[in-house]
């Protein structure tokens, strides 16, 4: 059974190009060098080949899931969505109660998350622990690390 995801404008674009990308391009450039490959003489005893047919398979196996993924792919309409709990596609702004450290995520589909520019999985623990918190709430949530307590500060879009 596939699974729904859902994503942001951006994030479903991003999908959109690689789908786009990996059908022109990518199909070309594998294309080119099975072409190569098989110019170079005796296919049976041609490792080059080998290895370009099989890029081949795994580009097209790549493709197949991605387009899978389009098809169940949900855009979120963002200005629907409940400022009162955390949800998917919330900002959420929390502090760690041991420490008093801050921290701002945004929860997002995990093919969208990316650590660096403050975007989590919606399926990652802290933010599995966080759905569904409003303001001034305590979410306990077990990590590597052991248990974290974090306070929910702030939730925007």
């Amino acid at each position: 059974m596939t699974e729904v995801t859902y994503y942001t404008q951006e994030g479903l674009d991003k999908l959109r190009e690689e789908v786009h990308y990996l059908t022109t391009t990518g199909r070309q450039l594998i294309s080119k060098a099975i072409a190569e490959a098989r110019d170079k003489g005796d296919l049976s005893e041609n490792a080059e080949y080998d290895a370009a047919k099989e890029a081949q398979g795994l580009h097209e196996a790549k493709i197949s899931k991605l387009k899978n993924t389009l098809a169940n792919a949900r855009l979120i309409d963002e200005s629907k969505l409940d400022l009162t709990k955390v949800l998917a596609l919330s900002i959420v702004k929390i502090k760690n109660v041991k420490n008093g450290a801050t921290m701002t995520y945004q929860l997002v589909a995990e093919t969208e998350a990316d650590l660096k520019t403050g975007k989590i999985s919606v399926k990652s623990p802290i933010a599995q622990g966080l759905l569904g918190k409003s303001v001034g709430e305590f979410a306990e949530i077990e990590v590597p690390a052991g248990k974290m307590q974090f306070e929910v500060l702030e939730i925007s879009r």
